[in-house]
């Protein structure tokens, strides 16, 4: 009996992440065909503030089963960025393997809209396309946060991150680290089709009129 719901729990998860996958391809082509104005009035905004810095950006980031990958932004802070944190890693406001910093000087003022909106995180929808990211998932982790994981917390690995997840329809920047790493194992447990949809939803909710993003 017991192998029996064994099988019946591994053909269930496949099926799901076959249907996370197809959901993950549409979604992901939909959005880009219909964003594609709102890409050309970003890029234009960013250009025009910074001419000489790219539209977008590009950084490392763990996935599934700690593999790095390629993660996608428009470009929300001045070119020099990565070279400007060790300086301010003193004024990190999140306890644990996280930087977050709200009025951190190293974001543009297009940067702060965007931010704000969450509009810098939607050329992650390549990612999706491409396989590394889902829709839904754990925030994928820099490699400089996964060094200081716990084997514990490194079971937020074991699926594939995504544009969004539990814990930011669930305070986002409020959030502390050890409550995200929480969310995110509880989503790993809970996971399914309907979850993710819920989680969809609640994000876009999350878009219009949030206090929580920086």
């Amino acid at each position: 009996m017991a192998g029996d719901n064994a099988k019946v729990s591994l053909v269930t998860k496949k099926r799901y992440e076959i249907v996370k996958r197809l959901v993950d391809i549409t979604g992901a082509l939909m959005g880009l065909i219909v964003l594609i104005p709102l890409f050309l009035v970003v890029a234009f905004l960013i250009k025009l503030e910074d001419s000489k810095g790219p539209v977008f950006f590009s950084q490392t980031r763990i996935g599934k089963n700690e593999k790095p990958f390629k993660m996608y932004k428009f470009r929300s802070m001045v070119t020099d960025a990565e070279k400007r944190l060790g300086d301010l890693l003193g004024q990190n406001e999140v306890q644990g393997a996280m930087f977050k910093m709200k009025e951190d000087p190293r974001v543009t003022r297009v940067g702060r809209f965007i931010r704000k909106t969450s509009i810098d995180e939607l050329p992650q929808l390549f990612n999706v396309l491409k396989g590394e990211m889902s829709l839904v998932g754990p925030r994928p982790p820099l490699p400089r946060e996964v060094e200081m994981y716990t084997p514990y917390q490194k079971r937020r690995l074991l699926v594939v991150p995504g544009c969004t997840g539990l814990w930011q329809v669930s305070g986002r920047s409020n959030i502390g680290f050890e409550e995200m790493v929480e969310l995110d194992l509880q989503y790993l447990e809970e996971r399914g089709i309907l979850m993710d949809f819920k989680i969809i939803l609640k994000t876009i909710k999350v878009l219009f009129g949030s206090e929580d993003a920086f």
